[in-house]
């Protein structure tokens, strides 16, 4: 049942064509599987970056954290865009699919809390998702501490 409900969220996704849009299909599947908060940083005006482009999604169980990981993993490949490297699964609180360009960040509600991700890359250009998956410009508060 599982393999078939992978096969039909893979049909609706297509192979885009630039890292932007890679990032936003990994957004989508994100999505797809109700994580939240979900965020797309573009790191390409930022000298010292360690990728192109950011995602992260908040999950709420370890469970989703998992579906999350091995659904954007299998849309990827399934697309041809390669295999990641990944850490955190055993962890299971902040799993990151690194794809050299792309790199995805799936937390934990309390970890995504603590480390604020997207305080610290403040300078990056933001985007969201609309409820249909299309890339929305937003901007990331700032917080005092």
């Amino acid at each position: 049942m599982i393999v078939h409900s992978t096969r039909l969220a893979v049909a609706q996704f297509t192979k885009p064509r630039s890292q932007k849009g890679r990032a936003v299909l990994c957004a989508r599947v994100a999505q797809d599987k109700l994580a939240h908060d979900l965020l797309i940083l573009d790191l390409t005006e930022i000298e010292s970056a360690p990728a192109d482009f950011f995602v992260i999604a908040t999950c709420d169980s370890e469970a989703q954290l998992r579906a999350v990981t091995d659904s954007i993993d299998t849309v990827n490949k399934s697309l041809g865009m390669g295999n990641p490297k990944v850490q955190g699964l055993s962890t299971s609180h902040w799993v990151i699919l690194d794809y050299f360009d792309i790199v995805v960040h799936l937390m934990l509600t309390e970890t995504r809390e603590f480390y604020k991700l997207e305080r610290l890359w403040g300078d990056a250009k933001a985007y969201t998702l609309t409820p249909a998956g299309a890339p929305k410009v937003t901007t990331i508060t700032r917080n005092k501490v």
